[in-house]
C-alpha cells in the first residue's frame, strides 16, 4: 500500500514539474513577443491549455512568474558576485562596489522585462523594494558604504537602489539615451563621490 501511495505521490509531483516547465515556457515565449505588461494571466492559461484557476494556484500574478523564470539567473549573479568578492576582498570598497554596479547593470541588461513584471507586480503590493534580490543587493551596499565611512549608509544603500528600479533604468537608457557604461559612471559619481 505504502509503495503505491508513494507512486502516486511521484506521478504527482512529476506532472506538477512538467506543468510548471509548461507554463514557464509559454509565459516566457508570450512575454518576449509581446512585452510582460501586454501579457494577461488568462492568456498564459488559454495558450498553456489550462484553466485559469490552476494558474493562479500556483502564481498569484504575472510578478511571481516572472521571479520564477529569472530564479535560476538571480543566484547565478549572486554567486557571481560573492565570488568576485572572495577574488577582490582587500581591494577597495569603493571598487568592490562599482563593480558590483557593473554586475548588475549586466545583469539588468538582459532581464529587464522579467525585473520589471516583478518590481511591477510588487509596487502594486506597496512593497517595491522588498525582494530577496533587493534585500541582499541593499545589505551588500551597506556593508561596503560602512567600509568606506560614508555617511547615512541606509540613505545611500535605498536610494542607490531606487535608482535601479528597471523603470529608472530604462528610463535613462530609452529616454536619455545613456549607454550602461554612461549609467555606472554616473551612479559611481553620484553615489560613490
Amino acid at each position: 500500500m505504502k509503495e503505491q501511495q508513494n507512486a502516486f505521490v511521484k506521478t504527482e509531483r512529476r506532472d506538477a514539474a512538467e506543468n510548471r516547465q509548461r507554463i514557464l515556457k509559454v509565459a516566457l515565449e508570450l512575454f518576449e513577443q509581446h512585452g510582460v505588461e501586454q501579457v494577461s494571466m488568462n492568456q498564459i492559461a488559454k495558450e498553456t491549455g489550462i484553466g485559469p484557476a490552476t494558474l493562479y494556484r500556483r502564481y498569484s500574478n504575472k510578478g511571481e512568474l516572472c521571479l520564477d523564470l529569472i530564479k535560476n539567473s538571480i543566484d547565478i549573479f549572486f554567486v557571481e558576485i560573492g565570488a568576485f568578492l572572495e577574488e577582490q576582498q582587500h581591494a577597495p570598497a569603493d571598487q568592490r562596489l562599482k563593480e558590483i554596479l557593473k554586475i548588475f547593470i549586466q545583469f539588468k541588461e538582459n532581464k529587464a522585462h522579467l525585473l520589471k513584471g516583478v518590481e511591477d507586480s510588487m509596487s502594486q503590493n506597496k512593497s517595491l523594494l522588498a525582494s530577496p534580490l533587493y534585500d541582499e543587493l541593499h545589505r551588500l551596499f551597506i556593508s561596503l558604504y560602512k567600509e568606506m565611512h560614508s555617511g547615512n549608509i541606509v540613505f545611500k544603500a535605498d536610494m542607490l537602489l531606487r535608482a535601479f528600479t528597471t523603470d529608472a533604468y530604462l528610463f535613462q537608457r530609452e529616454v536619455r539615451g545613456l549607454s550602461p557604461e554612461e549609467i555606472l559612471e554616473q551612479l559611481c559619481a553620484t553615489f560613490l563621490g
